[in-house]
């Protein structure tokens, strides 16, 4: 069969490792602090939070432009040229990120560009998945990958911010109502449907009493496939809720329990010590 490459953005949260086991390509979005631009990746979500703290502004996101899928789909097919090159995109919803890749593609007959209707953990579950469907059955088919599959309803995905400042200033919360939750120390849950980030359930009390009814109601969803659970976090999440939590999927079933730590632009929408889970439904 031809050989296949998979191109997501920064945002996706694929980590370094799985990006070297699959040969997945990340291209960088950018994050701003103040009137300074960088790409994610150059700076630490800590230095994000710190430099934000100084100036006294909230980061802003962006994503990558043609010129940034331009750049790497040509890099790729000098070193391959017989490769097929599959962008699996962070969620049009969000971003222009699709957009710009499907710009780039223009003329390069060799790149096709999905949206994956995710972001983050839930993104790099979509692309990592990808990448052993195609390793496992050899798959010669340009188009129709298993990434259909994962797209419509299979793929749970939200997570926890302790504040929802961060979500207000990039604009990314669709019901705003709950916009006000963080006055009445209510911690949401903030799941991504339909590729939009939506608020769905209110919890009170402790980050680590919310974050295990978090979990409860993601189960709740469907009938859940127990192999595997992902976690996710933001800077500044202790320890030892990480560790609670980590127990705890194990104690409601889950055989493997992974963790991510999400990288500037995530953190820049979720805010310092957040936490997050992506759990598939059984197929």
């Amino acid at each position: 069969m031809g050989k296949y490459v998979i191109v997501v953005e920064s945002g996706s949260d694929v980590t370094p490792e799985l990006c070297e086991r699959y040969g997945i390509v990340r291209v960088p979005m950018h994050v701003t602090i103040g009137d300074e631009t960088v790409e994610d990746g150059s700076i630490d979500p800590l230095e994000i939070y710190s430099r934000c703290n100084e100036f006294g502004v909230m980061p802003k996101t962006s994503g990558c432009a043609p010129a940034d899928f331009a750049h790497v789909y040509d890099r790729i097919h000098a070193e391959q040229p017989d490769a097929t090159i599959l962008h699996l995109a962070y969620s049009e919803a969000t971003t222009c990120s699709h957009q710009s890749s499907k710009i780039a593609a223009k003329g390069r007959d060799y790149v096709y560009s999905m949206d994956t209707r995710f972001v983050s953990v839930g993104q790099s579950l979509v692309a990592v998945e990808t990448a052993k469907y195609i390793e496992l059955t050899r798959c010669h088919r340009r188009r129709n990958l298993c990434i259909y599959e994962f797209r419509h309803g299979r793929v749970l995905l939200g997570f926890v911010p302790t504040d929802l400042a961060f979500l207000k200033a990039g604009g990314r919360l669709s019901n705003v109502a709950f916009l006000g939750a963080h006055l009445l120390k209510i911690k949401p849950c903030i799941e991504v449907t339909g590729g939009k980030f939506v608020a769905t359930k209110k919890f009170r009390g402790s980050m680590l009493k919310c974050a295990r009814a978090f979990i409860d109601h993601m189960v709740a969803k469907g009938e859940i496939d127990y192999s595997h659970i992902g976690l996710a976090y933001s800077v500044g999440l202790s320890q030892e809720l990480r560790d609670d939590m980590e127990v705890y999927a194990h104690d409601l079933g889950f055989k493997d329990v992974t963790w991510t730590q999400v990288g500037g632009v995530i953190s820049s929408h979720c805010g310092p010590t957040a936490f997050g889970a992506v759990l598939t439904l059984k197929a």
